[in-house]
């Protein structure tokens, strides 16, 4: 189990890595603030569409299937990166790091729990969510580290990349994983529907869920569209505004937001649903205004600000939305509706960037950023709003018909503050029991101990 979560962390650390070098491929290929933005948009869609179909080929035809073409692809993007000398170049490796990276947040975070035993299903899930939120975090920081430090700045930090890859395929190929049989075309629902099982569908959730879904996302996808300003404009911000070119600082600042994301939400286990997710819109408000501020200021301390808060948003939005959709959308359509979740907001997130970008080639970054800055903080504004007005302490609770099995403990809710820390992690196809029918289900804590064994 604990071997099987190396992957995770070497094929994550691409996710970000790119992030502090944009600044150098700038200058080295010669682009605009919308180019970054556009390149950060082919990972976003490189995600998206891996997030369609590698949970469901996972499940199906098992994890080695999707593990294997997913590390040849990091291993194609590394390469790509640590030659690119074009913008077509650095795209397509955006592209395959985005594909590697869905399929391994698919598979092999489930592979980590299918290494555990049954005493170990907890542990499992702080393993897999550790090393998810890890390699997201330690990646831009390496890269920061040796773009400054050593010969090459943008080819070492891919050239151990490599490595690392390299190092992580006997793990996967001497995986003992356990055979999955074919799964039947449709498979009938407890309320005699059927439910199909297509490759690729488009997630959703259950009609009778669909309003909560898109109560979580209208404060969800602000916060995950502001974090990624930070990872995709954030070290341009900081050269071309700030005049401040130190990579190591803006791959730290990417390292602190996703730090920030996971640490708040072992703060706010405790916490109602509807005040994570209110704390949430109000924290990336803040950040809006914290980023202005460092545009207007010229100030890195403020933006550094910005970035933190960025993460404390997205963190609280995270875990408010996973708890609700977990305590609400019936067992057998729990993984699809976290998969819109997932992909509603990563499509802002990779929609405002791209304009904020646009805007700046446009007129001036300062503009652009701050045209992105209220846009943001009206949203989130908006979704506070709508949170407030339509969702009510007994709407958190868990569904009627998962009645039946026994409370969780605390350890369980943990499970689930670090089960969400991640900036994009597709669900997994497990399914939580039913609370105990002596549980009450119109308690916020009802719903939160329903949310944790979805996640396990």
């Amino acid at each position: 189990m604990w071997l099987a979560a190396w992957p995770v962390v070497a094929v994550l650390a691409l996710s970000n890595e790119p992030a502090p070098l944009y600044v150098l491929w700038q200058d080295d290929i010669g682009f605009s603030s919308a180019t970054v933005t556009a390149v950060y948009a082919f990972y976003i869609a490189g995600l998206l569409a891996t997030v369609t179909v590698a949970g469901t080929l996972s499940d199906r035809f098992g994890r080695k299937p999707v593990l294997l073409p997913g590390l040849a692809l990091a291993l194609l993007a590394s390469v790509l990166f640590a030659v690119a000398h074009s913008v077509p170049a650095l795209a397509v490796a955006r592209l395959l790091s985005g594909v590697a990276v869905g399929a391994f947040l698919s598979a092999g975070m489930a592979a980590v729990s299918d290494l555990s035993d049954s005493t170990q299903k907890r542990t499992a899930g702080l393993v897999a969510s550790s090393a998810m939120v890890g390699g997201a975090a330690v990646g831009p920081l390496l890269a920061g580290l040796l773009s400054e430090l050593v010969p090459g700045p943008s080819v070492t930090v891919f050239l151990v990349q490599i490595a690392l890859l390299a190092l992580a395929l006997p793990v996967v190929l001497r995986m003992p994983l356990p055979h999955r049989a074919t799964a039947p075309a449709t498979a009938p629902a407890t309320d005699g529907t059927v439910t199909g099982r297509r490759l690729i569908r488009i997630p959703s959730a259950p009609r009778a869920n669909r309003r909560q879904l898109l109560l979580c996302l209208a404060v969800f996808a602000p916060a995950i569209a502001a974090t990624g300003f930070v990872l995709s404009l954030g070290p341009t911000l900081l050269a071309d505004l700030l005049h401040t070119s130190s990579r190591i600082l803006s791959g730290s600042t990417i390292f602190i937001l996703f730090a920030a994301a996971t640490g708040v939400q072992f703060a706010a286990r405790r916490l109602r649903t509807r005040t994570d997710l209110l704390s949430g819109a109000a924290l990336t408000v803040s950040s809006m205004v914290a980023l202005a501020l460092a545009v207007a200021t010229t100030s890195v301390t403020a933006l550094v600000a910005s970035a933190v808060l960025a993460g404390l948003g997205q963190g609280l939005t995270q875990l408010g939305a996973l708890t609700m959709l977990s305590a609400n959308v019936p067992a057998r359509r729990l993984a699809e509706a976290n998969a819109a979740l997932t992909a509603g907001g990563y499509v802002l997130a990779g929609a405002l960037p791209l304009a904020a970008g646009a805007l700046s080639d446009a007129t001036s970054l300062t503009t652009g950023t701050a045209v992105f800055s209220a846009t943001v903080a009206a949203l989130s504004l908006a979704g506070a709003v709508t949170v407030r007005a339509g969702i009510e302490d007994k709407a958190v609770g868990p569904s009627p018909s998962r009645a039946g099995t026994a409370p969780v403990t605390s350890r369980a809710r943990t499970a689930l503050a670090v089960a969400a820390a991640a900036t994009a992690r597709p669900p997994q196809d497990r399914r939580p029991p039913a609370p105990s029918a002596s549980a009450r289900p119109d308690t916020p804590a009802a719903g939160r101990r329903a949310a944790a064994r979805s996640t396990e």
